[in-house]
């Protein structure tokens, strides 16, 4: 069975206007110094090196990390614990700040 099924990679844009909208819950996957060095506002932070996906906010969730990689992989933690969670910010913080978007520091 693939779990590659219905994965959500979101543009800055989109990911900023369901922020707007405050019906989601972002996630950010990278590491603690990572996210204290700089993050995107209102981002809570579940290392990917100690992911439960069973310890995530509750409602709709959107990953996060550096470049979308680490995000990928914690859709796919999620969708193989059964749990719904298949959206990601594409291209990760790094597409975020192309994008000319703030991040707090």
């Amino acid at each position: 069975m693939s779990h590659t099924q219905h994965i959500q990679n979101l543009a800055p844009a989109e990911l900023q206007s369901l922020l707007r909208a405050g019906n989601i819950s972002l996630v950010d996957v990278r590491e603690p110094a990572e996210h204290a060095a700089e993050h995107i506002e209102g981002a809570s932070l579940h290392p990917l090196s100690a992911f439960d996906p069973h310890q995530l906010p509750q409602g709709s969730v959107v990953f996060h990390c550096g470049t979308g990689k680490r995000s990928l992989t914690a859709i796919q933690r999620c969708l193989a614990a059964g749990l719904p969670h298949a959206a990601h910010l594409a291209g990760g913080i790094t597409a975020w700040k192309q994008a000319g978007l703030p991040t707090k520091k």
